[in-house]
């Protein structure tokens, strides 16, 4: 009979958790002077990410959650605008650590999140979500607040896609899920390891780096497992979770930087041994004319840049 390790399996008794597990009241009386920091990550999310930050504004702020913080990550609509209107502060993505080039992809507006903001817990929510509810930053909160040997916490929830009430979550699925299992099988138990839902302590956050692009949810969980161990990372139900699709090339290209991402942590940590690094373009076809056929070679390089950790980089005095 199949069956998970012994260590997944009280991993999951112990470290699965619901959002309804405690109240706003019960988590607001154990921060004990802890602050809360909610950053949200933002790339022209104009029609949703005003009423995400209102509603941790209305009902969290000033109890549980001490600032919000939108990072605008390149928006040409009113995303800014929209968010800063709701209450939150916003920051330009490149004008955390201007010193530096900028890097484009998600994990970048995640790194300049946490250098912008001083909460001791920080939790990270995305900003297309059509369903929000505060249970998401309760629920984060929830093992966190209440157990000090939690360092980390990701979300997981039902994503439907179209008639299918689970069919959501396809790179997850299709690409991480599969690899996780083969060479990081500890990590077998995380419902969606790829959620954009998560939060963690401040000093973990800075010590781990962040893939720039939409590799660093998988090297955060690795990194983690690595010199945290699997008894520091949590889980929390939190539900139901709506949100943008992308197309199919789109989750193509997303599945190359997760990839990429995996390959340098098993040759990081000593786990695989290759005589030649996987490439890093990938070829993809779209609708057009190209050299007399009738699709058009679109090539994206999968290189997967990294911020050190920001304790290392505060050390030099970037500013």
């Amino acid at each position: 009979m199949l069956q998970v390790s012994p260590e997944i399996g009280t991993w999951l008794t112990r470290r699965s958790s619901k959002a309804g597990d405690w109240t706003t009241r019960e988590l607001a009386a154990a921060k004990r002077g802890t602050t809360v920091s909610v950053v949200i990550p933002a790339r022209n999310e104009e029609a949703t990410v005003g009423a995400i930050v209102a509603a941790i504004r209305e009902e969290l702020h000033g109890g549980l959650v001490d600032e919000i913080l939108v990072v605008d990550s390149h928006s040409t609509d009113a995303t800014a605008e929209v968010a800063a209107a709701a209450g939150a502060r916003v920051v330009a993505q490149d004008a955390v650590f201007p010193a530096l080039t900028g890097l484009a992809g998600k994990g970048e507006a995640l790194w300049k999140g946490v250098a912008a903001t001083t909460g001791d817990l920080v939790v990270f929510v995305d900003g297309d979500l059509h369903d929000f509810t505060t249970d998401y930053v309760t629920g984060l909160l929830g093992p966190l607040l209440t157990d000090p040997s939690v360092a980390y916490v990701k979300g997981f929830y039902h994503r439907p896609l179209g008639a299918e009430a689970d069919g959501g979550g396809r790179v997850t699925e299709l690409v991480a899920r599969p690899l996780l299992n083969m060479f990081w099988p500890e990590l077998a138990g995380f419902v969606q390891p790829l959620a954009g839902e998560y939060a963690g302590r401040r000093e973990v956050l800075e010590s781990i780096p962040f893939v720039a692009n939409y590799g660093v949810e998988i090297g955060h969980l690795i990194d983690l497992l690595e010199l945290r161990g699997l008894d520091a990372l949590a889980q929390v139900d939190l539900g139901h979770r709506a949100h943008r699709h992308q197309s199919t090339q789109a989750l193509g290209r997303m599945s190359g930087q997760i990839m990429q991402t995996l390959f340098d942590r098993l040759e990081r940590y000593g786990r695989l041994v290759t005589a030649v690094p996987p490439a890093t373009l990938l070829a993809q076809f779209r609708r057009g004319t190209s050299d007399g056929l009738d699709r058009e070679l679109v090539l994206t390089d999968l290189t997967s840049p990294e911020r050190p950790p920001l304790k290392s980089l505060r050390l030099r005095d970037i500013a």
